[in-house]
């Protein structure tokens, strides 16, 4: 069985908006939420440059849930819900265990881990809280937005680093297509804002000291931040059946390992990710109109980027529109390509190409038209995802109009 797979409802919350409707409208007026953090509890990195949210959105979650929830569950659960609500679907109009749900993260709840070792070893706790083990399981999220939305059907999560949330839409998809679900929540999260993961970025010196500036040649790192986002997917006949708005459709899935560094990246791996992608989804190179790239700010991971994107586009490459919304709402890991599927779907849906923001210096060895600065209006039928994980796993998704 090989069934087609659509988009019909979208969520998501970070630094640019607590919805997905405000994201895309701040992605599109070029707006960067990246500025010195200071809701977030940083002890000594008081400074430090990120995307916060600010404040959460009104929520009905009892207290019950929410002790048994890190922050990083709670983000997925509340772009979860929005999802569900955009497409105009609950579970209680079919078989529960036809809908099912995959969540990508990067880590495991660090704001509930330093809590926890925080308690212990600085303030002298005998005994840690009574739900630190299961708000701080990867697999935390997952099984929060089932019990949140009743879902029965396939719930796990993903963890491949920056990848995450490309892996777990594939996955999803994946799910449908084999006929093991009618209906998947897929997206991903993240809620990394505590001191020890950002010590952690920090002693790799790969953060930016100001901001986020992918491509341009003056760019200095990767700037962390928190969010999530989480998409409705359903089976073609599923959705047409009851008259869902079709957003997008899943044309093609990439996958690849680098199989070379645990940091350093590589052209190989995301050149055999992006060529499978055009495979699966049975395109040719000149059929994307916009790709968003993985985009980090880095100098070898922009560098690199751009020379796969070459190999193979072609010249068709310097034709084609790119941008790096990380730019925007920064590197949220888990969640970053989850909210870049909110870019690709409204590229289709508004014939908008959201822009690269922060680019100051032309460089060299990124010649590419990433968008700069500004939004462009361009007819786009097929966009592409870059997903590029530390540690060389690979996810690119081609989403296109249905």
């Amino acid at each position: 069985m090989d069934r087609r797979v659509v988009i019909t409802g979208m969520g998501g919350l970070c630094g640019l908006g607590n919805n997905a409707a405000s994201i895309w409208k701040e992605m599109r007026e070029g707006r960067s939420a990246i500025r010195p953090m200071v809701t977030s509890e940083l002890h000594e990195m008081k400074g430090t440059v990120g995307t916060e949210i600010k404040e959460l959105p009104k929520h009905d979650i009892g207290r019950t849930q929410l002790v048994s929830m890190d922050r990083l569950s709670l983000l997925a659960v509340l772009a979860a819900r929005e999802a569900m609500q955009h497409a105009g679907l609950s579970c209680d109009e079919g078989n529960p265990y036809r809908f099912g749900a995959t969540v990508g993260v990067c880590g495991w709840g660090w704001g509930t881990v330093e809590e926890t070792y925080r308690a212990l070893y600085l303030d002298g706790a005998k005994r840690t809280g009574l739900y630190a083990a299961p708000k701080g399981l990867p697999s935390a999220a997952a099984s929060q937005v089932s019990m949140s939305l009743g879902l029965r059907g396939p719930v796990f999560a993903i963890a491949s680093a920056c990848a995450s949330a490309n892996h777990a839409i594939a996955s999803a998809a994946d799910q449908i297509r084999l006929g093991r679900a009618d209906v998947m929540l897929a997206g991903g999260a993240e809620a990394p804002l505590v001191c020890v993961q950002l010590k952690a970025w920090e002693a790799m010196r790969a953060l930016a000291p100001d901001t986020c500036r992918p491509f341009s040649a003056d760019r200095k790192g990767v700037v962390i931040g928190e969010g999530a986002g989480m998409a409705v997917l359903e089976s073609y006949e599923h959705a047409a059946a009851r008259g869902a708005t079709m957003l997008a459709e899943i044309a093609g899935i990439g996958l690849s390992g680098d199989a070379f560094h645990i940091v350093a990246p590589s052209i190989e791996g995301p050149e055999a990710a992006m060529r499978a992608c055009l495979a699966d989804a049975g395109l040719n190179a000149e059929d994307v109109d916009y790709l968003n790239a993985h985009g980090t700010g880095t100098k070898a991971n922009d560098r690199t980027e751009t020379a796969a994107i070459k190999r193979v586009f072609g010249d068709y490459a310097y034709s084609m529109s790119v941008s790096s919304t990380k730019s925007m709402h920064a590197h949220c890991l888990g969640a970053a390509s989850a909210l870049e599927m909110i870019a690709c779907v409204m590229a289709i849906q508004e014939g908008i190409v959201p822009p690269t923001a922060n680019y100051r210096e032309p460089d060299p060895d990124c010649d590419l038209d990433v968008t700069p600065n500004m939004a462009r209006e361009r007819k786009v039928r097929v966009a592409l995802s870059n997903a590029f994980a530390m540690g060389g796993m690979n996810a690119v998704l081609a989403f296109k109009q249905v």
